[in-house]
């Protein structure tokens, strides 16, 4: 009796090559594709046009005209910018760990159960977030007003000398104070966040083997919102080196002691709409960028490392 055996074209070969797929599903591109194409207009076209821009010079002879890297060279060797970026730099170690420190004490006391009003106390202190930060600016820029504020108003009611907080040497804390002021709601909301995911279990067992309130802190709690430390730490850093607003509008208040050229930012903004100055002020912004990316980028790390 013959067995019939199939042609041997139809027998697959199983070491054979895998078959390829030729259909290809577009469905993953059709979630992601509105995002990805906004990305591109908003973001990565601006930055492909900065640097475009930072690459020419614009003359009264000769017009505009491409130079390389010339204008970054003329940045790094820019006084004025780089009195800014110091500036903002002791604005940075200064300002965000007393913010940081502020927002951590009031999301651990919140935290904490035992703060009473705790609901109305969280809100009070998210509040200032939520006003913008051009009103804020004018607000406590009023305030700080030595003939028409606040502090003119103590000195007239009480017959003291406050010193001027809109002063050449008081300005950049007084920025520091409108800053913390805006943002320790923001802050204290993320470490907040993070600390109620903290497992019960772990408290529990705190309690178990007598730990006290401060032990639960540093063994417990701490280690536990490390992320949302480094986190909030990479924001502040990130604004910090963005600083414009505040000297900008202050600027008004106090022409003598803020000039144009105060924060990177602010030379940025008066290079290219005072002075039409364009090119260059593309390239102070690229490098002021690839700073804040380095810091930001060594913070992370730092924050990060196992043992730190």
């Amino acid at each position: 009796m013959t067995t019939l055996q199939p042609p041997a074209a139809a027998v697959a070969d199983p070491a054979g090559p895998p078959v390829r797929r030729t259909h290809r599903s577009w469905t993953g591109w059709g979630f992601i594709g509105p995002f990805v194409l906004v990305f591109a207009l908003v973001f990565l076209a601006p930055l492909a046009y900065s640097v475009y821009l930072s690459l020419f010079r614009t003359q009264l002879i000769g017009g505009t005209s491409f130079v390389g890297l010339d204008n970054y060279q003329q940045a790094l060797q820019d006084s004025q910018f780089w009195e800014g970026v110091l500036r903002v730099g002791l604005f940075l170690l200064v300002q965000v760990p007393i913010m940081l420190g502020i927002a951590l004490l009031v999301a651990l006391a919140i935290d904490s159960g035992r703060l009473f009003g705790k609901d109305f106390f969280r809100i009070a202190v998210f509040l200032p977030y939520a006003v913008p930060a051009v009103v804020a600016t004018l607000m406590w820029g009023f305030m700080y007003g030595p003939r028409f504020g606040l502090v003119g108003d103590i000195n007239d009611a009480l017959g003291a000398n406050l010193p001027d907080p809109l002063s050449s040497g008081l300005v950049l804390a007084s920025i520091g104070n409108i800053v913390t002021w805006e943002f320790v709601g923001y802050n204290m909301l993320i470490f907040y966040s993070a600390l109620r995911v903290v497992p019960h279990a772990l408290y529990e067992a705190a309690e178990i083997d007598g730990a006290g309130q401060w032990r639960v802190i540093s063994a417990i709690k701490l280690p536990a919102i490390r992320g949302a430390l480094v986190i909030a730490t990479i924001f502040s850093v990130i604004g910090s080196f963005q600083l414009f607003n505040e000297p900008a509008i202050l600027q008004k208040l106090a022409p003598n002691a803020i000039t144009t050229d105060y924060t990177p930012n602010y030379y940025t903004y008066s290079l290219s709409f005072s002075g039409q100055q364009h090119n260059y002020s593309a390239t102070v912004a690229i490098v002021m960028g690839v700073i804040t990316m380095a810091v930001a980028y060594v913070v992370q790390l730092r924050g990060m490392r196992k043992g730190a």
